[in-house]
């Protein structure tokens, strides 16, 4: 495990592994096996770009080696701060193929955040777009590697069609060498060897005031968390999942997501535009049969549904997450888009927990449903830390195979953060219902702010 981050005690890995929910895939060699076995099908779509799966897996191999080539060393953390775009899947294969760390850095997150990520992570590169919304990311990129010196390297995104505002490879005073991500390809080399209870990427998540905490997921627990939600979905090779932005966040990225359909061998639609009217015109358009939004989103989708008029007969599943159960908005999914729609409840550090396509409408409606395995174990607690009985609210605390134990380079966090035996608190406000299923009512911060 990487110095900083927190290891499983072995009894779990034990338990882990005979249970089968860890099997020593690495992330990379799992799209490396698809490319293998589903070649010629579409993986990606993104505007009029389609890649099949042989073609992505070919740029994430050009791009690994082309990051090497230009300097990036095995156990390096590089922050990822792009769009919901094809380079952004490619990006991060790439990188966990090179044998780097990405660090996947929401594209809200403005310069003090990814300065502030930069220096928890020690990140020796960047990768992000040139210029996005109209910020300047190559002078972000700039003051940030004057700052410390950690950044050293940035590959910068633009549009095809565009021309690079610095003319390509430069290095500033600060000794930082920029490159276009474009010009980032070189013919492939030797696979490296890694473990898959290695660090494959980082998430981030908010920590006490402005410093935010990273999440270290490893390609087993990850692995374990996407198989398990594309089987809680009955997700197959012919689902097509809309990947609504941002595409970096835990709900779009694998509760299946993108991760978990390309390791089924669907199809992911990248949709960078997160109007409502350009999202139903692709579902539409690319014949999409699932989703994962916030019921914020998908309440603009059916407002201006009748206006756009798109066919969206073949969705059969929209995933609502972020939070609290949204009776009314799941009850519109199901009657206005004529299709199931299923409570999500998911954290950047793991707990993952649905309902299931045949649980009885009212559990769909009004609960997040049950977790993925029996080793993910749930507990709601009260303020002397002892378990509430089911009914009664308290703090949601998770512990498994696809939970993290303990944030990176964070050691006081983590010890006011997990319990003694490794579970995480939550900080989230839930209960249970008779019937096994988790209903989130919100965070103790809401409920500090609220009064209550």
């Amino acid at each position: 495990m990487l110095d900083g981050c927190t290891p499983w005690p072995e009894v779990f890995v034990d338990r882990y592994w005979a249970a089968g929910h860890w099997r020593g895939h690495t992330l990379d060699n799992l799209l490396r096996d698809r490319a293998v076995r589903y070649g010629p099908r579409t993986a990606l779509v993104h505007g009029t770009t389609r890649l099949t799966y042989a073609q992505l897996n070919r740029r994430v191999e050009r791009m690994a080696a082309g990051f090497r080539l230009r300097g990036l060393r095995p156990g390096q953390r590089i922050v990822v701060q792009l769009p919901s775009v094809p380079e952004f899947v490619v990006t991060v294969f790439a990188l966990m193929r090179a044998g780097t760390l990405p660090v996947l850095c929401p594209l809200s997150h403005g310069t003090a955040e990814v300065s502030r990520v930069v220096r928890i992570a020690e990140a020796a590169g960047y990768v992000g777009p040139a210029v996005h919304g109209g910020v300047d990311h190559i002078a972000r990129v700039a003051e940030i590697a004057g700052q410390g010196p950690f950044l050293r390297r940035a590959f910068l995104h633009e549009p095809a069609g565009t021309s690079s505002p610095y003319g390509g490879l430069r290095i500033d005073a600060s000794g930082c060498h920029y490159f276009p991500l474009g010009s980032v390809d070189s013919p492939p080399e030797r696979p490296l060897a890694r473990g898959a209870d290695q660090v494959a990427f980082f998430l981030t998540a908010e920590g006490a005031g402005a410093e935010p905490l990273l999440v270290p997921r490893t390609h087993d627990d990850y692995a374990c968390q996407v198989r398990g939600a594309a089987e809680a979905v009955a997700l197959t090779e012919d689902d097509v999942c809309l990947a609504a932005p941002p595409a970096e966040s835990p709900l779009a990225l694998g509760c299946p997501g993108i991760v978990g359909t390309l390791f089924a061998g669907g199809t992911v639609v990248l949709a960078e535009d997160p109007d409502p009217g350009a999202c139903l015109a692709l579902i539409a358009r690319e014949r999409v049969t699932l989703t994962s939004v916030t019921p914020a989103v998908v309440r603009d989708w059916l407002d201006v549904l009748p206006t756009v008029r798109a066919d969206v007969s073949s969705l059969r599943l929209v995933q609502l997450g972020g939070g609290p159960p949204d009776r009314a908005t799941a009850v519109r999914v199901r009657e206005e888009l004529g299709c199931r729609p299923q409570q999500v409840f998911a954290l950047a550090e793991g707990p993952l927990t649905l309902t299931r396509p045949g649980d009885p409408d009212e559990a769909a409606f009004t609960t997040q449903g049950r977790p993925l395995s029996p080793d993910d174990q749930i507990r709601i607690v009260g303020a002397d830390g002892e378990d509430v009985p089911d009914g009664e609210t308290g703090e949601l605390l998770a512990r498994g195979p696809a939970v993290v134990r303990g944030y990176y380079r964070a050691p006081e966090h983590n010890a006011r953060a997990f319990t003694a035996d490794g579970h995480l608190r939550t900080g989230v406000r839930a209960r249970r219902t008779p019937d096994g299923d988790l209903v989130v009512t919100g965070s103790f911060a809401d409920a500090a702010s609220a009064g209550r």
